[in-house]
């Protein structure tokens, strides 16, 4: 049986490399024999600084990791942030904060990553979320449920735009994991979140981080502009 991801001699560019799907990301990539080069606003061991919504600085990370590895075969973009409360509320300043950390980054990193995986012929794949699904709510905001639902499009607009280079690029759009995100909600948080999933259970970041391997391998080789939905039951396909 082929195994989920083989990943020697591959590097992966990680964003938010040291939040709570990024790092079990990370841990999988390498546990399958690549290299990871990641990316975070707080630099950390074997984690770079770099604020993902920063031009200047997402090329010289790039650029920096070009210098180093010689190449980037994957790409993951995990950095984003969560708004909150009802949009006539939403200070236009909140909007592009949330927008920008999750959307406007993105843009970004496929821009600068463009040749580097037309070279190795790669994958990047999205972290979406089911509030780009199904409208979200107020109890992540509006921006952040537009992002996620820009993000989407940018997959299926980019597997049109990259298949001539043979660049695969798909999406995870999960619903709540249990990570400390989610700590925002308070002790009832969960619970609740858990009782409208289908399966009774919050995902695990552990559970995210094999679709996003899975997606990665040669086992979707035949899969680009795809959406996977670990939701729990919570979206329905």
């Amino acid at each position: 049986m082929t195994p989920l991801l083989d990943a020697s001699g591959r590097v992966l560019l990680l964003t938010g490399a040291a939040g709570g799907i990024g790092a079990p990301v990370a841990a999988m990539y390498r546990e399958a024999g690549g290299t990871v080069a990641g990316l975070d606003l707080v630099a950390g061991p074997g984690v770079r600084a770099c604020d993902v919504t920063s031009e200047a600085a997402v090329g010289e990370a790039v650029a920096e990791v070009l210098a180093l590895h010689g190449r980037i075969d994957d790409v993951v973009h995990c950095a984003g942030i969560v708004g909150a409360g009802p949009l006539a509320e939403m200070a236009l300043a909140d909007w592009q904060r949330v927008m920008d950390a999750n959307l406007t980054s993105a843009f970004l990193l496929a821009r600068a990553c463009a040749g580097p995986l037309a070279a190795s012929r790669g994958r990047l794949v999205w972290l979406s979320s089911t509030n780009g699904r199904n409208g979200g709510s107020a109890l992540s905001g509006a921006a952040y449920a537009c992002a996620k639902a820009g993000l989407i499009n940018l997959t299926r607009y980019l597997a049109r735009e990259w298949a001539a280079a043979g660049v695969r690029v798909n999406c995870v759009a999960p619903g709540p994991v249990d990570t400390p995100m989610l700590d925002r909600l308070g002790p009832e948080g969960r619970p609740a979140l858990a009782r409208a999933m289908l399966t009774g259970e919050l995902a695990t970041a552990g559970d995210v981080a094999r679709a996003v391997g899975f997606l990665l391998s040669e086992n979707a080789r035949a899969m680009t502009g795809v959406v996977l939905n670990p939701s729990g039951g919570m979206v329905l396909d």
